[in-house]
């Protein structure tokens, strides 16, 4: 039973590997220094070759928290209004 499971287990621990893994670049498409990607190199054992995203500038985190200051603002602003209409048709009925 152990065996079984281990097995189980080590699968499921390939298929997230091999789905973690960036497609292959198209032949046509010319490939750049760093988007290369070494074909002929075998991982180490348990290794991901799932890239590390690129960290984002001071200017791109600024934007990012705008940006989610103004939906977090919109999405409030929407919620009061939808509770406004609903407040107002509830009124109408009564009426």
């Amino acid at each position: 039973m152990n065996k079984i499971l281990a097995t189980l287990i080590a699968g499921l621990f390939a298929a997230g590997a091999y789905a973690q893994a960036p497609a292959a670049a198209p032949a046509a498409k010319p490939a750049t220094a760093a988007a290369k990607i070494d074909t002929d190199a075998k991982p180490a054992a348990g290794a991901t070759t799932a890239a590390k995203p690129a960290a984002m500038s001071k200017e791109d985190k600024a934007a990012a928290k705008m940006a989610k200051k103004e939906k977090a603002a919109a999405a409030k602003k929407e919620k009061a209004e939808a509770a406004a209409a609903k407040k107002a048709e509830a009124a109408a009925k009564k009426a």
